[in-house]
């Protein structure tokens, strides 16, 4: 990092940055050529701007939705210019009074080595935190999205909860909190690997393989007398199984559903959805982004269990942004366990 006392370095010139724009809308899974990695010029610094040279950027399933046309929670990505997503980056130019050449911020300015944003558009954090990416993961979006979920249903001791898609950036995390809040965790992911990541690293009671057979059978041999809680990544058999085993008054977190993200046309709904009514659930939508408000609570509590050691980031890493469309491809092949981040080199 650079020396942080610098409080007003000589101004960077002839800065080039690579980003990735998106060029066309894919149709289905995305493939490399809907994709292009642009040099761009930076411009000179101005009064209150920072510029930031990324450190490591996030791939996340939801960026699929927002290549689509079309209104969504989140508009979509523009063709033809820089995509957004979570980074994690250091100060290397500052003329605005809140950051130093140095620190380290977050921004939602990712899928580019370098760029430009006022002090408002960045957040502080520290930089003895090790490895920096962890806040894209466990302490990020994806660690705030697992601690929401949980708290949106208030999932409890004593509760059974099944995760689907256990293995990802949301999933390891949720089933570790839950097993700190007292609960019974129970993981489905896509290889014997992962299912012993699940049970050996993240301290799940029980974890399958989905692929190796029928996905209520197998929920229902983990949970014999039923499940309490089901916190939907995926989708699809998962959701139907999960509709299945919950008890009478369960609760459903919809967080995701990576299953039918590349679909042309939406797949009919669970065959069991009448199961919504004779047992009296409860489903809930969640996105992040309606608990910023709760952002300091959050780290505060699950800052306090990774510096503990109670809480695990797992991450899968791959390096350079000319492979960040290949990683962010690879989340629908399950290609990651844990976060997908890409590292950027100095």
């Amino acid at each position: 990092m650079m020396n942080p006392e610098t409080e007003r370095p000589t101004p960077m010139s002839d800065i080039t940055s690579r980003e990735v724009h998106l060029v066309s809308r894919p149709k289905g899974l995305p493939t490399a050529d809907d994709f292009k990695i642009t040099p761009t010029q930076l411009e000179p610094l101005q009064e209150q701007q920072v510029m930031v040279r990324n450190l490591f950027l996030s791939v996340d399933p939801y960026m699929r939705g927002r290549m689509k046309e079309g209104k969504s929670y989140l508009p979509p990505f523009e063709l033809n210019k820089a995509m957004e997503g979570g980074a994690v980056g250091e100060v290397v130019e500052s003329r605005a009074s809140e950051f130093k050449v140095g620190d380290v911020v977050t921004s939602n300015y990712g899928w580019r080595e370098f760029f430009i944003a006022s002090p408002k558009e960045l957040h502080g954090v520290s930089g003895e935190m090790e490895p920096l990416s962890v806040y894209l993961g466990a302490l990020g979006m994806t660690g705030m999205t697992a601690w929401a979920g949980l708290k949106l249903v208030e999932v409890k001791a004593g509760d059974v909860i099944y995760i689907s898609g256990a293995a990802g950036a949301v999933g390891s995390v949720a089933g570790q909190l839950a097993k700190l809040k007292g609960c019974r965790v129970i993981g489905s992911a896509g290889s014997a690997e992962k299912v012993a990541f699940l049970r050996e690293e993240c301290g799940f009671d029980e974890a399958f393989n989905y692929k190796t057979g029928p996905v209520e059978e197998q929920l229902k041999a983990c949970a014999p007398e039923g499940i309490d809680v089901y916190f939907d990544n995926v989708g699809g058999e998962s959701l139907e199984a999960a509709l299945a085993t919950l008890r009478t008054h369960g609760r459903i977190i919809a967080c995701g559903g990576i299953s039918g993200y590349n679909e042309e046309k939406p797949k009919p709904g669970p065959c069991n959805l009448f199961n919504m009514t004779t047992k009296r659930l409860t489903m809930k939508g969640l996105l992040v982004r309606d608990w910023v408000e709760h952002q300091g609570e959050f780290e505060k509590e699950v800052g306090d269990y990774y510096k503990a050691g109670k809480l695990k980031h797992k991450e899968t890493v791959v390096c350079g942004i000319e492979n960040a469309v290949s990683a962010f491809i690879g989340l629908f092949s399950g290609q990651n366990m844990g976060k997908m981040v890409v590292e950027l080199g100095s």
